[in-house]
């Protein structure tokens, strides 16, 4: 889950995507609010990907 949301996540923050859907559907005045929360969001996931990892770790 983790692994997958930092991917999604990241897509979002590097790549327009988000803009151009928001753009279609019409709330593009949101655009310039988005930093707030998927930077966040993407710390997040990551963390979850590393305590995972780290947790993967200590089993084997």
């Amino acid at each position: 889950m983790g692994i997958i949301g930092t991917v999604i996540i990241a897509l979002c923050c590097f790549t327009p995507i988000l803009v151009v859907l928001f753009g279609i559907v019409g709330l593009s005045a949101l655009v310039g609010y988005l930093d707030y929360v998927l930077f966040p969001a993407l710390a997040v996931f990551i963390l979850i990907t590393i305590y995972a990892v780290i947790r993967r770790a200590r089993k084997t």
